[in-house]
């Protein structure tokens, strides 16, 4: 799974998005898809996913859903999916809630009781490790452990958390996503819940951490999908497209969930995407070339974008039916391009994102 196909990210610090002839779901084996604000947001589907999906998968793609939210168990992850027209099963569906069992499981004997702040999925994947999942902190746990609860978690379950980790009992979250998109809007995540614990606790401690971007969730997708030629599929930088990064694999960053263009033109090497969709209607497609010009511009779909005076300037006359996400991706490598040359200095992109009207 760390194996490049050579168009995108491998020296860490690309000028541009990456290019791909043909499809991406013909380019890559399996896409390992984000659920929130990528497949669903707020329990109902992003527009375009269920068709984009059904069509990648009739074309070959094998579909796997990654995702740091620990609330709910594959199974019913996946029966989620299959009523929202994704067929699915358990088998599908990685969470990050197995990823940090198999990362408690690791660090201490079989039968240890875990104290569990959060929801079902954490239990069911602590109990497969072999792990006795508890509820309180005179339960004499070994470890205690926090992932996304809903929004209805009671207060009274961080208190517990704060009195076990502030008696020095190791202290591990599923992830730190410090907000999750839902149907309303952007809401607090898990990693919100975590920086709780941590003030109460006075800062002294700090959880070891499985989901994305870090290495425990990277291992736990090898060992869950055995993919080839994968393809990340993510809406965040800092999670999904920075755990790519990490993984040594190429990634497609949709506009759907919690990053927007003037984010993404600010993104340093690591949080970069291989590629830029709008929506997953991108697998669907190939992408275009961004070509560097002499005199320092960069070119995509008829747009042209450059750095002047410490702004980015797009310029352009597109036709009728233009893609402005083509222009994203021209203003993409002019930013990314002019920050490594600055010493990481982001180009003001106001007036560019007018021109675009995004």
């Amino acid at each position: 799974m760390t194996v490049r196909n050579g168009q995108g990210q491998s020296d860490g610090g690309r000028k541009s998005p990456g290019s791909s002839a043909v499809a991406l779901s013909e380019a890559y084996d399996t896409a390992l898809l984000d659920l929130d604000g990528v497949v669903y947001a707020g329990g109902e589907a992003v527009p375009h996913a269920v068709e984009a999906l059904g069509v990648a998968r009739a074309g070959g793609m094998h579909l796997a859903y990654v995702t740091n939210n620990a609330l709910r168990t594959p199974g019913e992850v996946a029966e989620h999916l299959t009523e929202l027209g994704v067929p699915a099963e358990a088998g599908d569906v990685v969470t990050s809630a197995q990823a940090v069992a198999r990362l408690i499981a690791d660090e201490v004997p079989g039968g240890s009781r875990v104290l569990v702040v959060g929801g079902e999925g954490l239990r069911v994947a602590l109990r497969e490790r072999g792990l006795v999942p508890v509820e309180s902190a005179d339960d004499d746990p070994v470890a205690v452990v926090q992932g996304y609860g809903g929004p209805g978690m009671p207060w009274a379950r961080f208190a517990e958390a704060a009195y076990a980790v502030g008696r020095g009992v190791p202290w591990y979250a599923s992830n730190t996503d410090l907000t999750i998109p839902g149907a309303r809007g952007i809401g607090p995540g898990n990693g919100a819940a975590v920086e709780v614990v941590r003030i109460a606790t006075g800062g002294r401690a700090e959880p070891k951490v499985a989901g994305k971007p870090l290495p425990p969730m990277h291992r736990e997708t090898v060992l869950r999908t055995g993919a080839e030629r994968p393809l990340v599929v993510g809406d965040r930088l800092d999670t999904d497209i920075e755990g790519a990064f990490n993984g040594g694999v190429d990634s497609l960053l949709v506009l759907t969930g919690v990053t927007d263009v003037a984010q993404l033109l600010a993104a340093v090497p690591a949080h970069r995407p291989t590629y830029v969709a709008a929506d997953l209607r991108g697998l669907l497609t190939g992408q275009p070339e961004v070509a560097a010009d002499g005199d320092g511009g960069f070119a995509c779909g008829g747009w042209r974008a450059s750095v002047s005076g410490g702004e980015l300037v797009l310029d352009a006359a597109p036709g009728e039916g233009a893609d402005a996400l083509d222009g994203v991706r021209a203003l993409c490598g002019a930013a990314w391009s002019e920050a490594d040359r600055a010493g990481g200095r982001v180009p003001d992109a106001g007036k560019a994102l007018e021109t675009l009207k995004v």
